[in-house]
Parts: C-alpha cells; structure tokens; sequence
C-alpha cells in the first residue's frame, strides 16, 4: 500500500480533493474530523480545557479555537494532546486498510506536527492566497485580521511545495479538481510502481 498524505492550508479545498478521492473508490481519513472528534472524547482535553466545554458536555470549538490562536501557550498544550492522538488513528486507519493499493491522509499541519515519516509519499493542495482569503471570510465569517492570523499560523505554501513529491493545484472549480486529481493520480500510481 501506498501512504499518501494530502496535506493543503485552510481552505484550500482539502475537503473537496478528500471527496473526490474516495469517489474514485480510495480509502481517505480526514485528520480534521479526527480532532475534532477528539476534543469531545479525550478527558484531558475536557480537564485542561474546562471553560470551553458547552452545557451539553461538547467543546465549543470556536471559541476554542479563538483562544489558541492568540496563545502560542494554549497552542502548544493542545497540540501536546491531541497530535499524539491523530498519529495513533492514522496507524489505526493504514493497519485496517493495508490491502488497498494506496491510502490517504487529509493532514494539514502534516509538516508542522512533523508526521511525514507515516507516509510514503506527499501531496500538496495548493489554492491562491486571494482565493483562500476570500472562501475564510464569506465561508467562516471570519474578520480580515482573524483570517490573517490563520492564514499565517501555517507553514506556507511556497515552502510546503518544496517539500512534497506532488502538487495539485486549485484555482478553479470542483470540476477543474476533479480533472487535477484525477492527473495526480494517473502520474502517482504511474510514478510509484
């Protein structure tokens, strides 16, 4: 089996490629959803974090999610949590599917949680930072500085580039995707043989 990361910045369409992806019939986990499920079920979480936790028992992760990207010490308590969390549901995932030809990752921070030596090979989703922009503020109603701040609390684009075996670029619509995946796929299956 092949193990791909596909790693992207927020709201470069990582979600869109992860669909596309299991429409073509591939195994995907989404490391995203995996935290999030995570911040609900890790009693850590829940004690470290308690004023965040709803009435119901739930983690209000946008508030959360305010706090920790204006606390470099927030940050990293939570990263020391959860990160080691994700990488066990990832070995998980690979372990359940190593009959599969090839499996993906959808794992932003891929780089900036240094678990790269999970996987065989890494993708790059890579959108326009006016696009990526635009799709935080209409689609999160994030304020322009608040978009800034997450746009910037990743390593770049340009420098993440450098460091993956492919890129697919997604500066257009869902159809576009779907052909520049469909390539990707064409070349990494050729490519990995």
């Amino acid at each position: 089996m092949i193990k791909f990361a596909l790693t992207g910045n927020i709201a470069s369409g990582k979600s869109t490629a992860q669909r596309i992806l299991e429409n073509f019939g591939y195994k995907v986990i989404d490391t995203d959803k995996v935290g999030h499920e995570l911040l609900n079920t890790l009693p850590e979480i829940k004690n470290i974090f308690s004023e965040f936790v709803a009435d119901d028992g739930t983690i209000n992760r946008k508030e959360l999610g305010k706090a920790v990207f204006s606390s470099p010490e927030l940050k990293i308590r939570l990263e020391q949590i959860i990160h080691p969390a994700i990488k066990l549901k990832i070995l998980e995932f690979f372990e359940e599917n190593k009959s599969e030809t090839a499996a993906f990752v959808g794992i932003p921070l891929l780089f900036e949680t240094n678990m790269i030596d999970l996987f065989d090979k890494s993708v790059l989703l890579y959108t326009n930072d006016v696009i990526r922009k635009k799709r935080l503020i209409e689609r999160n109603h994030y304020t322009s500085q608040y978009t800034d701040i997450r746009m910037n609390s990743q390593i770049s684009q340009d420098d993440k580039k450098l460091l993956c075996d492919y890129v697919i670029y997604n500066n257009g619509g869902v159809s576009d995707l779907e052909n520049s995946v469909k390539s990707f796929l064409q070349r990494a299956m050729l490519c990995s043989r």
